[in-house]
């Protein structure tokens, strides 16, 4: 284990004495883990870099910051203020509950930022509620930085973005919200190829280039509604599954992500959607619904399907 320096213990004292103005030599030794003499060096230390601490003999004397004490203002760039609150998030804490104390100590950094600074950050915070997931998945802090420049500014941008296949494709977008659901985080836009609204996983986006034109968002979005109703759109291989049960029946097994659930006239119900992935809607999610139901299409689904059956089926074969 390496040893902590002079200047580190002398940090360390300089915090003490900040958090208990009064605090005595025998005190701070104890919270420094040194002794008496070592805790007096490390104020000397102080007081040789111009940091001013007092002294007070008696039984009620201690150590005390002087009040000319101004220290130095935390330093941070845009994309490290958006970085503290991406990993807030991810530790699924509540940044902006002021009860919360990751919450509560992450609205003091912001509030002391530049606030050309913490602008972007203190957005996020307001707006992203993290959900678990088993699988939740980083994104860039600086192409996450450059989308949420983008959505305060309302300004169009050019986005490369990778497919779930590793496919490389660039799109045209007018960026609405940044949102993180189900461990993810979700650019939900305008996208111009489409004339459509879109989402776009952030990890995927390898670039962002901000464009000269602006946009208007529309007043009555709701994010968090939109990204939810259209993530289960727009994705290469259509999903249509009826089951032979109500719609009350259904809906606890099916997440917003997965489609449409729709009510049909013969007490039924169908769920109708896209996904960029046959095989993990047909072996991860639909081989654990125990409802009856019947994959109507598409061809990609139900061929996914069929290959999870006979898999499952030679496992037992014989």
């Amino acid at each position: 284990m390496s040893e902590i320096s002079p200047t580190a213990r002398a940090l360390r004292a300089l915090d003490v004495l900040q958090g208990r103005p009064g605090v005595t030599a025998a005190e701070l030794a104890q919270r420094l883990g040194v002794t008496e003499r070592a805790a007096r060096r490390y104020v000397a230390i102080l007081r040789e870099a111009d940091i001013p601490v007092e002294s007070t003999r008696g039984p009620y004397g201690g150590y005390t910051l002087g009040r000319g004490l101004r220290l130095p203002p935390l330093v941070f760039s845009a994309t490290e203020a958006l970085g503290l609150v991406m990993a807030a998030l991810d530790s699924q804490h509540a940044v902006a509950d002021p009860e919360d104390p990751v919450g509560s100590a992450l609205g003091k950094i912001l509030r002391v930022l530049p606030t050309n600074v913490a602008r972007q950050a203190v957005a996020m915070r307001e707006t992203a509620r993290a959900v678990p997931e088993r699988q939740s998945v980083k994104p860039d802090p600086g192409v996450t930085s450059d989308l949420v420049a983008a959505v305060a500014a309302q300004q169009q941008v050019r986005v490369a973005y990778r497919t779930a296949a590793g496919n490389a494709r660039t799109f045209e977008v007018d960026p609405w919200s940044v949102v993180v659901r189900y461990g993810r985080w979700y650019l939900l836009c305008h996208s111009h190829h489409a004339d459509a609204l879109r989402t776009f996983r952030i990890d995927r986006i390898t670039e962002v280039v901000r464009l000269d034109s602006s946009f208007e968002v529309p007043a009555d979005l709701d994010p968090a509604r939109e990204l939810e109703a259209n993530l289960g759109k727009g994705w290469e291989h259509e999903t249509h599954v009826v089951f032979d049960a109500p719609r009350e029946t259904v809906q606890p097994w099916v997440r917003p992500t997965l489609g449409e659930l729709r009510e049909l006239p013969d007490g039924r119900c169908e769920l109708v959607g896209t996904t960029s992935n046959p095989t993990s809607y047909a072996g991860e999610w639909l081989a654990n619904v125990e409802l009856p139901y019947t994959v109507v299409g598409g061809p990609e689904l139900r061929a996914a399907v069929q290959v999870v059956s006979d898999r499952l089926a030679r496992s037992v074969s014989g």
